[in-house]
């Protein structure tokens, strides 16, 4: 992949990985990145592999889900052009991914493997601070989901979900937010079941909140998600 068509796959692209340095240090680290073309429901880390490759979202979207040993699929953090994923690979012991990451969205990722972005790393500092500034904002959402888990009721935890998501991976239209998400990644995220999550989403079509349709929620009033239908 030749330098011109990296610069443009991060052209306007806000990545807090490439945060604070400099056009000819981020030619210097796009350079050795290769580009891969993903469509969307493709898996592209698995855990339990080996973590030898970072992964930059250059468009589309992802998330993070795990397979517990029953089988079930845990949804966690969605992705977003910008985000990165895989960041073991800069880690000095060996280790493997904890979580898979599928793409939802045909998607572009810039991919460097292990030892490529450890030398970069150590070359341009900067990338490891990034790094461990986005980890600290991973251990500060597990934190929150963890405490509204054991502290907020179901109502309140799909009303921070939803706009949580309308924060991340809403997108503004005409007369709200437009958010690509099904009743069960809701559920999934909320720690509720797929019936109450239903329930409650349409309590809040009801009273004016949200419009609902296939695969698909217009949040309309943020502000209504905490009144109860009448």
């Amino acid at each position: 992949m030749n330098l011109m068509v990296s610069l443009a796959a991060v052209r306007g692209l806000k990545s807090r990985f490439l945060q604070g340095l400099e056009k000819p240090e981020l030619e210097s680290i796009l350079t050795p990145a290769s580009h891969r073309r993903l469509l969307a429901g493709s898996v592209v880390q698995n855990q339990g592999e080996p973590a030898n490759h970072l992964f930059l979202v250059a468009s589309g979207r992802a998330r993070y889900f795990y397979i517990t040993e029953e089988g079930r699929k845990i949804l966690f953090l969605w992705l977003r052009p910008g985000d990165i994923f895989g960041g073991g690979a800069l880690i000095t012991q060996p280790l493997s991914y904890l979580v898979n990451v599928e793409t939802v969205k045909d998607s572009r990722m810039l991919v460097w493997d292990r030892t490529t972005i450890r030398s970069l790393a150590a070359r341009y500092p900067k990338l490891r601070e990034n790094a461990l500034s986005i980890a600290w904002d991973y251990f500060t959402y597990y934190v929150a989901t963890h405490t509204a888990l054991v502290s907020n009721t179901a109502r309140e935890r799909l009303a921070r979900i939803l706009v949580n998501f309308a924060n991340g991976i809403g997108q503004e239209v005409p007369g709200g937010i437009q958010l690509e998400v099904t009743n069960e990644d809701l559920a999934n995220e909320a720690n509720i079941t797929v019936f109450t999550a239903s329930r409650l989403l349409s309590e809040w079509q009801r009273n004016g909140a949200i419009l609902k349709s296939r695969g698909k929620i217009l949040l309309l009033s943020p502000e209504r998600l905490s009144l109860r239908a009448a």
